[in-house]
């Protein structure tokens, strides 16, 4: 199973919403244009769910895994997953992985087309890159802690790599990794260092599918 992060990320999403809001409201009075612009704040935030959930559905469909979606209860927590058949343990690292790839996807084509972003009045591209950026930091801090539902991504994606698994602290920090050089992407458009190693850092987690399963 691939679990999102149905209630963590999108409360980091909320916290963040309120302060968002409070800025439109003041740059430009008005309650509607606030609400307009964080429902479409809130909008790319979904869909940035829609792309991570479809790189397991996809990637599972692919590789034989028959994904369907599954509810799972952990503590008081409501979450869901896209659950999948057994598969080998390098095809596990695939379909574990696939929400990170499509994340990744997404934030690289949005800080490359649009290096200035942050200067521009776009709510929705950045509602998708903060989903994507706390997806990767909730995930992150649930491998280095080792809490939340057995099923989680960062635990399966651990368990995948080499011929007995890697501590799964081990894959908090690939994942976060390239969350932090987007999110400094973004506060610094002109910062190639952190462009380059953005980059660098996605290519590697999906190389390092040849090091699974072994």
């Amino acid at each position: 199973m691939t679990p999102t992060i149905t209630a963590l990320a999108i409360a980091l999403l909320v916290t963040a919403v309120p302060a968002t809001a409070a800025a439109q409201t003041v740059a430009r009075p008005g309650r509607a244009a606030a609400l307009k612009k964080t429902s479409l704040f809130l909008s790319g935030a979904a869909a940035g769910l829609g792309v991570h959930e479809s790189g397991h559905v996809l990637f599972g469909a692919i590789l034989g895994g028959h994904p369907s979606v599954a509810r799972i209860d952990y503590g008081p927590v409501p979450f869901f997953a896209i659950h999948h058949d057994d598969v080998t343990r390098r095809r596990e690292f695939v379909i574990s992985s696939a929400g990170f790839w499509m994340q990744h996807a997404g934030s690289e084509w949005l800080l490359s087309k649009r290096p200035h972003l942050k200067d521009e009045r776009a709510p929705f591209a950045k509602g998708v890159l903060t989903f994507n950026i706390a997806t990767s930091v909730v995930y992150s801090v649930s491998a280095f802690g080792r809490f939340g539902p057995p099923e989680r991504d960062p635990r399966s994606m651990a368990a995948s790599l080499g011929r007995r698994g890697v501590p799964e602290p081990v894959v908090g920090a690939m994942i976060l990794a390239p969350a932090l050089l987007d999110w400094y992407r973004f506060e610094h458009a002109d910062a190639s260092a952190a462009r380059w190693a953005s980059r660098g850092a996605k290519l590697a987690a999906v190389l390092l599918t040849f090091a699974a399963g072994w």
